[in-house]
């Protein structure tokens, strides 16, 4: 699933990219990796590139946003790929932890 927002980075508007990766190992566990882009270029944000959780992948570019002055637009979301459904429902569900206050 990818996903854009229109947001700022230091105050200069521009387009981010969330990619979110869902790679289901088995029917018990399931693992993800999300890539952010500014404009067209992959930046490395993570300790880490795979996570048991969706959650815990929207919690990390939360902070990385929060620490990199990154504001995303939330009413500005597009998704621009093909989804599974589940993967769109959960994410829907754990909006929350990218959109902190």
């Amino acid at each position: 699933m990818t996903l854009q927002y229109q947001g700022e980075e230091y105050g200069k508007k521009t387009t981010f990219t969330l990619r979110i990766i869902g790679n289901n190992l088995s029917k018990s566990s399931s693992n993800y990796q999300i890539d952010l882009l500014v404009g067209d270029k992959k930046v490395p944000t993570f300790t880490t590139e795979i996570h048991q959780s969706l959650s815990n992948c929207l919690k990390e570019i939360y902070l990385f946003r929060k620490h990199h002055g990154i504001q995303f637009d939330a009413s500005s979301e597009k998704n621009v790929s093909l989804y599974v459904p589940y993967d769109k429902v959960l994410f829907n569900y754990n909006k929350y932890a990218l959109f902190r206050a």
